[in-house]
């Protein structure tokens, strides 16, 4: 399915670039570790190729491009580009899914606050749990409630990275916290930024994110007996060693100013017993009542996408596919306008 030479490229860039998903990816089986890794390691490139990079419209706007020559058979001379090619044809991956990724890294180019927790999730759902219902598919998994679950995992994983490093963003300029958490704790955004501290209004604010992710955390274990018993631990995995993040944050009073959390080696071993345990627990247990949760709004649209045949599947509807049309057009409109004053420059300079 992946050219594998295509695939050790994939492998490398999800070894040196994400961590956490290579120690997790080990424990899954080669039908699905494969192309997941391939699917890894296409995120990565895309969030690289924005946050790395100072044109971030015109970034976006290049995968934007990338991404339509995958859908129409004809990807990027590229490793991650042609595997992950492979996989959208291979899997029949709703476009809907990778789009929904682009939107949230049209989002970040575009430097968006979220004024509410309930955008901040919607943020979420697009660059983390877009991730993770791909992954439901790659597995063979289109049950809804199962997907909702995953998105629900997506979501908690992406809090625990936000809470991890808003120190790390701040001294870049960005901001996900919720505006309107910062104003009640009288926390001005403008002031933060220039100076970030761990101030106990900041750690409160870490502590309450790392909450609604322990609650979303614990909500997505019930769709766990949904996937290949192969499967579960894999998942589980990655579940755990992102929680200890958030554990490693916890445990140095939510300060993630001065210290960046993080889990080590030895740690993230135990971390995975813990899955295999864990895995085993909810496998002999009665299928939790949880699994039928509604999906959260703000994530309905990619399970959706997902739980039906992409056949079936025309647009993301409900005026979502307007919203990311949107989107790109506004940072078209940013990287013209960026041409032109490069444009404007250039003919001073030559007079």
């Amino acid at each position: 399915m992946i050219d594998p030479h295509d695939l050790d490229h994939c492998t490398q860039s999800i070894r040196h670039g994400s961590r956490s998903f290579h120690t997790a990816s080990k424990v899954l089986p080669r039908r699905v570790r494969d192309p997941a890794l391939a699917l890894y390691a296409f995120c990565r490139l895309a969030d690289d190729a924005v946050d790395l990079h100072s044109d971030k419209s015109g970034a976006v706007l290049r995968l934007r491009d990338r991404l339509e020559r995958i859908y129409a058979g004809r990807p990027k001379d590229a490793p991650a580009d042609r595997a992950f090619a492979a996989v959208v044809e291979s899997f029949d991956m709703p476009q809907a899914l990778p789009d929904a990724l682009l939107e949230g890294l049209a989002w970040d180019a575009l430097e968006r606050r979220y004024e509410t927790f309930s955008d901040l999730v919607s943020y979420s759902a697009r660059v983390a749990s877009a991730v993770g219902v791909m992954m439901c598919v790659l597995m063979g998994v289109r049950d809804r409630h199962a997907l909702a679950r995953a998105a629900d995992l997506g979501v908690a994983m992406q809090l625990t990275n936000i809470a991890r490093d808003i120190g790390e963003d701040a001294h870049e300029g960005r901001l996900y916290l919720p505006l309107e958490w910062l104003t009640r704790s009288g926390i001005d955004p403008a002031n933060f930024l220039a100076d970030p501290q761990a101030t106990p209004q900041i750690r409160a604010i870490a502590q309450r994110l790392l909450n609604e992710a322990a609650r979303l955390y614990i909500r997505s274990e019930a769709g766990v007996r949904k996937l290949p018993l192969d499967c579960r631990f894999g998942i589980l995995a990655a579940r755990h060693v992102y929680a200890g993040i958030g554990t490693d944050l916890a445990a140095h009073g939510y300060d993630s100013i001065s210290r960046r959390a993080h889990t080590k080696g030895a740690t993230k071993l135990r971390l995975m017993a813990r899955a295999m345990t864990h895995g085993a627990a909810i496998s002999a247990m009665p299928q939790s009542a949880v699994l039928y949760a509604d999906p959260l709004p703000e994530v309905a649209f990619l399970v959706e996408a997902a739980c039906v045949l992409p056949a079936r599947v025309s647009s993301w509807g409900d005026g979502r596919s307007g919203a990311f049309i949107e989107a790109l057009a506004q940072l078209e409109h940013q990287d013209q306008h960026r041409r032109r004053a490069l444009y404007a420059d250039h003919l001073k300079g030559a007079k």
